[in-house]
């Protein structure tokens, strides 16, 4: 035998070895499938839509269960009870956004129908824009078009099948070409962008005229408390603005993406909320104030942040120290993925889960109804930092757009519900048509 030979047998027995040690586990760990070697519990997952497998298993193994896909262990939560429970009773152990290779290495005209993709983008991103930067992009801007481009391009692949593979076998699928090594290429870009406005703006600072966030974070870099350096450095001003720009541009434009294409299957709720506006604002321009007299407008965004469900999955968390929860042991570290799906088709608090239906969110009297279990921007200290502001933008961008227009769908175009992949579920690429109000 071989020099060649003997090395690459010992390199299969120590990994066949690890493999093992990794699946020996807490007698208390949560249940869950066996893992079969090498591929763990992958091929119990679709991986266009794994909260959908996710939900069957917490029927047979309970709402606290574990999984293993690839080499990577994780815990999930299912049902508002058990979410709230973890996020909200047990929030600083639950505390913690899992290592994975993949965050690990990205963190150092209306005369026809059209796609509206790129023009809610826009808008929706010229609102972060204004925040950050104190300016805005015209629609055809090449600079928020290519930031826009690698944003929407990361959030898809990060729903990925190849990079599920990357985060259980970064080794090896590191070496590989596919859509995963796009996300480093767009990563990189976005932060070159970022990099170059507040290196611009640092020039400019005036600190007793501070125009935008950016400006608000440089001003307290330059104090001289010891924290601010801790805290307030270029590194963290540029992850923190990425961070900014990726849950406040996807999120809000495919939410009111939705929004669009279901009014477009149900005339008759477009019919409704359009006759609210013109009887609460008229022609007037739409005022966050008009939210509170406007209960079926409101109930109707609701559940279309319900129905759509756009991140499942939730944002992975992970335990910041061993934690016993619900009579289960999970160690520190472990990833947890609290599943909103679970939570926002819950037939236990929604009467239609699987259906559009606004009434979820009305009393008899037409009143906007509180439901606890509508947590589209998740629960506890990792909730969605931008929920307000999010909130607003949806009002604002939904009923202005009705104020103004009708949508219907192309003659005879079939429309699609179904989700696209990624990490965000967006409806799948589609044309409409605006017709003007007048």
């Amino acid at each position: 035998m071989d020099l060649v030979t003997v090395l690459l047998s010992i390199v299969i027995i120590l990994f066949l070895a690890k493999v093992y040690n990794d699946q020996k586990q807490d007698k208390n760990y949560p249940p869950g499938p066996k893992p079969l070697p090498i591929i763990g519990s992958l091929h119990l997952v679709n991986p266009v839509s794994p909260q959908k497998d996710f939900m069957k298993l917490s029927k047979k193994y309970g709402p606290v269960f574990s999984i293993q896909l690839g080499l990577e262990k994780m815990v999930v939560l299912c049902g508002y009870d058990t979410i709230k429970d973890a996020l909200m009773n047990h929030a600083e152990e639950f505390n913690e956004r899992p290592d994975g290779p993949i965050f690990a290495k990205t963190t150092n005209g209306n005369g026809d129908p059209f796609d509206n993709l790129t023009i809610i983008n826009t808008a929706v991103a010229n609102v972060i824009v204004s925040i950050l930067l104190g300016n805005r992009f015209e629609y055809d801007d090449p600079i928020i078009l290519k930031l826009m481009h690698s944003i929407n391009e990361n959030v898809k692949v990060f729903g990925s099948t190849m990079v599920r593979l990357y985060n259980s076998y970064p080794t090896l699928i590191g070496l590989l070409p596919g859509s995963h090594q796009n996300i480093f290429k767009n990563f990189q870009s976005t932060q070159d962008f970022i990099k170059e406005v507040f290196t611009k703006q640092k020039k400019e600072l005036d600190i007793n005229d501070q125009r935008n966030f950016i400006d608000a974070f440089l001003a307290k870099q330059q104090e001289e408390k010891s924290d601010s350096t801790v805290y307030f450095h270029n590194d963290n001003l540029s992850v923190l603005v990425d961070n900014l720009f990726v849950a406040g541009m996807e999120t809000t434009t495919t939410t009111l993406r939705w929004g669009l294409l279901l009014m477009i299957q149900y005339p008759e709720i477009q019919q409704k909320v359009q006759n609210e506006i013109y009887r609460v604002i008229g022609l007037a321009e739409p005022q966050t104030e008009h939210r509170k007299q406007m209960p079926y407008t409101d109930a109707v965004i609701h559940e279309i942040q319900r129905f759509a469900d756009i991140v499942p999955l939730n944002v992975p968390h992970a335990t910041s120290k061993d934690v016993i929860f619900r009579g289960y042991n999970i160690p520190k570290g472990t990833t947890v993925i609290p599943l909103l799906s679970s939570v926002l088709k819950d037939e236990a608090y929604f009467e239609k889960p699987d259906e559009f239906y606004p009434e979820h969110f009305l009393d008899s009297e037409g009143n906007l109804k509180k439901n606890e279990a509508f947590i589209p921007f998740s629960l506890g200290k990792r909730s969605c930092a931008g929920e307000n502001l999010a909130k607003m933008e949806m009002f604002l961008f939904f009923t202005t757009l009705l104020q103004n227009f009708t949508f219907q769908a192309p003659p005879g175009a079939k429309l699609d519900l179904t989700p696209a992949l990624g990490f965000t579920s967006a409806p799948l690429p589609h044309k409409i048509c605006a017709i003007p109000r007048s």
